[in-house]
């Protein structure tokens, strides 16, 4: 079994670690673009062009199934990826986890990129899944960058930057940038409540194995081997990665050059 990964940069290591877990025996392909990102300030031709270069990338090594582990993707590029992947190979969105939020009962925010905050996409999912619960949309900007470069002082300005955003009785925030699942305990810390942060990459570890066909194994014995994508050039985990324990989490497997 062969899970593919994309997005412009490190955030689809959530995701990873996700699969990694569920399937430890299943080969990883991360395909990101450094050359190109980030995608957030792209208009979103940009994006789908850029999203388009990644896929095509990660879709030469077969992959079984392809995760769009980036939200700005998912909002602008999921329906060009699709129309070229599939159904040869099923391609996996990255849909901010608003639904088991809003069950809480809210208040809900929903911190996202500037670039996916009060777009059409994420409206048409709080009219969807919590049309009854008082939700506010919380841009993001710098944070997903900041993550990217495993820059500890510019994550905790714009952590703290959103954290001031946030209104004070908020139950549930929406990590709707996969990025910001990487620092999730630092943005617990900095809202200072005592909220439940809801992440999707769980959610879509699990349904890409479902959809095809594949059961969980996490027993399963760690023989998955590890192929990373740059802009198309094959090569290793960064170091900003390796800083985060999802990307820790990925070494110990087998690693292709």
């Amino acid at each position: 079994m062969k899970i593919a990964l994309m997005d412009s940069g490190i955030g689809l290591l959530a995701a990873a670690a996700a699969v990694r877990g569920l399937r430890p025996d299943a080969d990883l392909v991360l395909s990101s673009d450094p050359d190109g990102m980030p995608w957030g300030p792209r208009t979103p031709e940009g994006v789908t062009e850029r999203a388009l270069a990644v896929a095509r990338a990660a879709a030469a090594h077969a992959p079984d199934a392809l995760i769009v582990a980036c939200n700005t993707a998912t909002v602008h590029a999921l329906p060009a990826l699709r129309a070229e992947l599939e159904p040869a190979i099923p391609v996996i969105g990255t849909v901010p986890a608003i639904k088991p939020a809003a069950r809480l009962g809210g208040p809900v925010a929903i911190w996202a990129t500037p670039a996916t905050t009060g777009s059409p996409y994420q409206r048409d999912l709080i009219g969807r899944f919590a049309g009854s619960v008082a939700v506010t949309e919380v841009p993001c900007p710098g944070l997903a960058d900041a993550v990217d470069h495993a820059d500890d002082t510019a994550v905790e300005r714009a952590v703290a930057a959103a954290a001031a955003r946030t209104p004070r009785d908020t139950r549930a925030v929406v990590l709707g940038c996969t990025h910001y699942e990487l620092v999730a305990e630092r943005i617990r810390a900095a809202l200072g409540l005592p909220v439940v942060l809801h992440g999707s990459a769980g959610a879509v570890a699990a349904q890409t194995l479902r959809r095809i066909g594949a059961a969980p194994d996490p027993g399963a014995t760690a023989s998955g081997t590890l192929t990373v994508l740059h802009s198309g050039r094959e090569g290793t985990l960064s170091d900003a990665a390796l800083r985060y324990a999802e990307g820790r989490l990925l070494q110990p497997v087998t690693t292709v050059h």
